[in-house]
């Protein structure tokens, strides 16, 4: 019985302002290490993944062509010299040892997968040639069409750029105008629930003939793509405002503009970002299917091409690059949402 009053007089003590709990009996607290350094196990994670995918590549690099294998060697001596830096730098640089403790375990996962696929492909022959080429191919095919890619990626980045572009303008301000004009939402919803559910695809026998220009058809096209979602996500959050935020912007005398620009919109943003990455992965769709028909350059142009050489390797670098293009842009667009909508961090998980 002793010990247990003690007990709840130390509970007491714990529960009290400014009350001072005995030293023996005061619980110690798990503390989390935090040192400068991140885990040895994580850090060396990539240089033993990039050892054990070099040794393979020596055991099956008969199998393969001399500048494949040269290249693809090359590429892992590097990988493992940055790999095993970064490991000794990331002490003294704090934002590199937060990088690598984030993507060390995928970045090793990835050289797994290569180190798989090579035994698989060069090693084993388990699957047929040409239609499924090692990673030494691949790696060889986008060094000897470096030129030709670049300018299929910078092509395909401008066709991009402009469709959507015209495509966010278009649906902000449609999205604006039915999401809060009553005679606009009339006549606006029939249209969308007519053309929006339309794949943009579905329009290239139109858009041939009425544009003869190619890239003009294909900047439409994308941007037919995104002006659907975007004007769909707009229109929701600008009739979704809450009321009372209009109607205190209206007791201290706000005008309609002040009302759109100010208020409504600024609560819509959170919507209007969903439609806008919608519009994002709908404009990568459509880019690649519109660059396979009359455009003369751009990576869909470069995949057909390929794949009518039947130039797999071609064809794996080029949705590479996609792969690494595309991500890009989504995150850009991540970064810019994280900024415009700073004020929701204490709100939601990001």
């Amino acid at each position: 019985m002793h010990g247990r009053d003690q007990a709840v007089n130390v509970e007491l003590l714990d529960s009290t302002p400014g009350a001072t709990a005995p030293t023996a009996a005061a619980p110690t607290a798990h503390k989390i290490p935090l040192g400068p350094e991140s885990p040895w196990r994580t850090l060396l994670a990539v240089p033993i993944a990039t050892s054990l995918a070099f040794g393979l590549h020596l055991l099956v690099s008969q199998h393969e062509l001399p500048l494949e294998t040269r290249y693809y060697s090359i590429f892992l001596a590097s990988f493992f010299g940055a790999s095993l830096l970064a490991a000794v730098v990331q002490p003294w640089w704090a934002g590199l040892r937060a990088w690598l403790r984030d993507m060390a375990p995928i970045l090793a996962a990835t050289v797994a997968l290569l180190a798989v696929w090579e035994t698989i492909t060069s090693g084993l022959r388990l699957l047929p040639m040409p239609y499924f080429p090692s990673p030494a191919a691949v790696l060889l095919n986008l060094i000897d069409d470096r030129a030709v890619v670049f300018d299929s990626t910078w092509h395909s980045l401008i066709l991009l750029a402009g469709g959507y572009a015209l495509g966010v303008f278009t649906g902000l301000v449609t999205g604006v105008c039915i999401g809060w004009f009553k005679h606009a939402r009339y006549w606006g919803m029939p249209v969308l629930k007519v053309v929006g559910p339309i794949p943009a695809t579905a329009w290239i026998p139109l858009a041939m003939v009425v544009s003869p220009n190619a890239t003009l058809s294909a900047i439409g096209l994308i941007a037919l793509a995104v002006w659907f979602p975007v004007t769909m996500l707009t229109a929701s959050g600008i009739s979704n405002t809450r009321a009372s935020y209009l109607d205190v912007a209206r007791t201290l005398g706000a005008s309609r503009a002040f009302l759109i620009f100010r208020v409504a919109i600024p609560a819509a943003m959170p919507n209007v970002f969903i439609g806008l990455f919608m519009g994002l992965g709908a404009s990568f769709l459509t880019l690649v299917v519109a660059e396979t028909v009359g455009v003369k350059s751009g990576l869909g142009w470069y995949v057909q091409w390929a794949q009518g050489w039947a130039e797999y390797g071609k064809v794996y670098a080029a949705l590479i690059v996609m792969a690494a293009f595309f991500s890009t842009i989504m995150t850009l667009l991540f970064k810019v949402r994280d900024r415009v909508l700073v004020w929701q961090k204490g709100m939601i998980k990001w």
